[in-house]
């Protein structure tokens, strides 16, 4: 008798990070005081500005019918003012701009919008595992993309055979980097382009940390590329840079026709997001950014404050310019689930081990410091205090 699963499905694996969070719960009802140093979800409110414009909109009875399918014409032009602000980017609210139910959903729709079944997708390794979730979902063969860990994990196009550039269709680009935390200069953009272009190579590139920087450091956009458009569309989220990750709330912009092609499929899907949700998000795009730098200070001095643990543990690794992940070299003698493991069950510390990520992510861990000031506090205490044991206790392997 059939099942009522398809093969598809069964031969998915759990999603990285519902793992983790069933494994913290069994330990919670076990009493152990576990800090979650895995997920990047911001512990820092929405800003009430944000607040207050979405409770305003909700008192508008207008607001309660369906969306647009392309996203409220409010949104999609604070997104463009966005562009042009940030990145002195032009572009066509009505046909380079498309809401989002967050960015993950939209990168996951993407994908059968872009490829056939069968089609090759270069993906970061080390990566975001969604891409590769989501590029097996869409019938998609799954490449590698070697990134340079020793040139700031930047993409190692040559590397990559001819027989693979002819196969590829598609590639990914993430930076402020997940789980990594790497940064760029435009050149890298640059030399993306021109890669993808010569391969006739369609490009997302992932920006879902553009503003969450640090050290007067500006996160580039693949769009100041000169004619990166003819090829390229970039996902944003407000997720990370305002808080709001449980509103569900991203854009996406660039290519015409690959947007069109995604808003073909979103609206034979879902009916974009809730308009009040939308007009609070246009709020937040249209605003001085104050709240950002705040949000970003508070990282920072998190930052700061691992770094100097897990120097104290041996592990020493350069501050990175964006993101709020630290990817750091797990201890001699540990493999990446060896050392995640040790964390857990002797300092009631998760992280993620570097493998979740790709094959490139073996012998690394990451770190998010999204967690409450005096939580991460803790897990800096916690992790000093491991110094000796990982230093004595574990053999080489």
């Amino acid at each position: 008798m059939s099942s009522f699963v398809s093969k598809r499905v069964q031969g998915l694996p759990p999603y990285l990070f519902s793992v983790i969070d069933e494994k913290k719960k069994r330990l919670q009802e076990k009493g152990v005081d576990v800090i979650d140093l895995g997920i990047g979800a911001p512990d820092l409110p929405t800003p009430d500005f944000i607040v207050d414009r979405l409770s305003k909109e909700l008192n508008d009875p207008s607001n309660f019918k369906y969306s647009g399918y392309s996203g409220c014409q409010e949104f999609r032009e604070a997104v463009a003012d966005f562009y042009k602000r940030q990145y002195d980017v032009e572009l066509d609210p009505n046909t380079e701009v498309l809401t989002l139910i967050g960015s993950k959903e939209g990168i996951a729709h993407a994908i059968p919008a872009m490829i056939d079944p069968g089609d090759a997708v270069l993906i970061p390794d080390p990566g975001y595992p969604v891409y590769r979730t989501a590029t097996y979902l869409a019938g998609g063969d799954c490449i590698d993309l070697p990134l340079d860990s020793n040139d700031g994990y930047r993409p190692n196009f040559s590397r990559l055979s001819q027989t693979i550039c002819e196969k590829a269709k598609l590639m990914f680009l993430n930076y402020p980097g997940n789980p990594t935390a790497a940064t760029v200069e435009l050149d890298v953009f640059e030399e993306a382009v021109a890669f993808a272009k010569k391969h006739q190579i369609g490009v997302i590139h992932d920006s879902a940390y553009g503003l969450v920087t640090f050290d007067q450091f500006h996160a580039p956009s693949i769009l100041q590329v000169k004619n990166a458009k003819e090829l390229a569309i970039e996902f944003g989220s407000l997720s990370k840079s305002f808080n709001m990750t449980g509103w569900r709330i991203g854009y996406v912009v660039g290519n015409s026709k690959i947007i069109r092609a995604l808003s073909n499929i979103k609206s034979n899907i879902d009916t974009s997001q809730f308009l009040p949700i939308q007009k609070a998000a246009a709020e937040a795009l249209k605003s001085d950014y104050k709240t950002v730098e705040q949000n970003n200070s508070i990282y920072n001095e998190r930052l700061e404050k691992m770094l100097d643990a897990l120097k104290g543990i041996g592990v020493n690794v350069e501050k990175p310019r964006g993101s709020f992940f630290i990817w750091a070299p797990v201890p001699k003698g540990f493999t990446s689930q060896q050392f995640a493991e040790k964390l857990l069950e002797e300092a009631g510390v998760i992280i993620t081990p570097g493998n979740s990520f790709g094959p490139s992510g073996e012998g690394y861990f990451r770190i998010s410091l999204s967690v409450p000031t005096n939580r991460l506090d803790e897990a800096v205490r916690r992790i000093k205090s491991l110094n000796l044991e990982v230093t004595k206790n574990v053999p080489n392997h």
